[in-house]
């Protein structure tokens, strides 16, 4: 199976396209069990953990543009860092996409949809069938993030990775794994397979959008029971307590809160888990939503197009994706801290800043749509250009590194 899973992600289709082609090694062995790079041969005991890591190409943030971009930054009539944490945002999509204007002329939010098997556990205070609507509504353009996008002149791509129902709805680009994920209580939620062909759907769209000339990425999602699943997957990466990253969710009761800990924490004794294997963890109690939204983490990196994150569920998706192929963060933004109590713990293991802290927890890509917002106001100050030469005062002196 190991074999015939690395002759598929190798070749022009799948994974492949994404691995690094110019590697002769590579094409050379890729039928062993060995694998050989630069640095010699190198055994793999995860197959697609390893894959990932050594023939993923991210490309690396150009230091050059960054400080291109912070240079500008200093030449405009105001004090320095005056914009505060924004001004190192714009000199990260600088280096990201390797232009000094900070493109963010086109947005698109992709919102990963699809159901999670634990919802029988009673999780959850509504059933599978509400994905299926909210993602309707998406498709008629009409849901919450929809209407927010439209005010921030920017489009909404939703995407069925694994919806309960058999059809996907108009509107919404079909990309289904599977008609949801199993229990995974009973057995994990997803096959290594699945996991994989989901994140490959994440890494397509990116592609997509980067041959539309989407400069600026967000990230989204709906289904239901996806915070049980990003409380479990956050809980074993980060080998902390359940109850404390675990929150009610789309409002459930106390008792309900409990209940939702207690099934967690039953399912980590199950699996007894190694924060290590990243990989087991995101099959054994993830989602399809997250293994997408991993994707597209590793997709902006791959392409070099920035990623605005949301809320939890996409932290943890962003969280996945870095203990996959390091350095990912580096093409990572974050817009708030959500709600939920993983998501500071998961923004800080990053190393990311979430700008907005509003008590969030909408979903589908809301709070990063309010990001984009803030990105356009700040750029009529970067693209204006006035500096301190127009008003004839003197600029201010830099005493200290950025």
């Amino acid at each position: 199976m190991i074999t015939e899973i690395k002759k598929k992600y190798a070749g022009g289709s799948g994974m492949g396209r994404y691995l690094n082609q110019g590697n002769e090694s590579f094409e050379k062995s890729v039928n062993s069990e060995i694998y050989i790079d630069k640095t010699g041969v190198i055994k793999y005991t995860n197959r697609v953990l390893n894959t990932l890591q050594g023939y993923v190409c991210i490309r690396r943030p150009d230091e050059k543009i960054r400080k291109k971009v912070q240079e500008n930054w200093d030449s405009l009539a105001k004090p320095l860092d005056g914009l505060g944490i924004f001004e190192k945002i714009f000199t990260q999509i600088g280096a990201v996409t390797g232009d000094e204007r900070v493109p963010l002329q086109k947005k698109a939010v992709i919102v990963m949809c699809a159901d999670n098997g634990i919802v029988e556990e009673g999780i959850s205070q509504s059933g599978q069938e509400v994905t299926y609507q909210v993602a309707e509504s998406m498709g008629k353009r009409k849901s919450s993030v929809c209407l927010m996008a439209a005010q921030a002149n920017a489009k909404v791509i939703p995407i069925d990775v694994g919806i309960a129902a058999e059809e996907t709805p108009e509107g919404v680009w079909n990309k289904k794994v599977s008609r949801g994920t199993k229990n995974f209580l009973k057995q994990p939620a997803m096959t290594e397979e699945e996991a994989l062909a989901a994140i490959e759907a994440g890494i397509d769209s990116v592609k997509k959008c980067k041959e539309d000339g989407v400069t600026l990425l967000a990230t989204g999602e709906m289904g239901i029971g996806n915070t049980t699943t990003s409380s479990a997957v956050a809980a074993a990466l980060l080998n902390c307590e359940t109850a404390a990253i675990t929150g009610k969710g789309a409002g459930l009761s106390d008792a309900g809160l409990l209940h939702k800990i207690a099934v967690i924490d039953e399912a980590r004794k199950k699996y007894q888990f190694d924060s290590k294997d990243v990989f087991r963890i995101l099959c054994s109690v993830g989602g399809l939503d997250i293994a997408g939204l991993c994707g597209v983490c590793i997709g902006g990196a791959v392409y070099g197009v920035p990623v605005v994150l949301d809320g939890v569920i996409s932290a943890v998706a962003a969280l996945v994706a870095e203990r996959l192929v390091p350095g990912v963060k580096d093409f990572l933004i974050a817009s708030h801290k959500s709600r939920e109590p993983a998501a500071a713990l998961i923004l800080q293991e990053l190393g990311v800043h979430p700008v907005i802290d509003g008590s969030l927890a909408l979903g589908e890509g809301t709070g990063a749509v309010l990001m984009f917002g803030l990105l356009d106001t700040v750029h009529a100050v970067y693209g204006n250009r006035t500096t301190f030469s127009d008003i004839r005062v003197e600029a201010y002196k830099r005493f200290t590194d950025v």
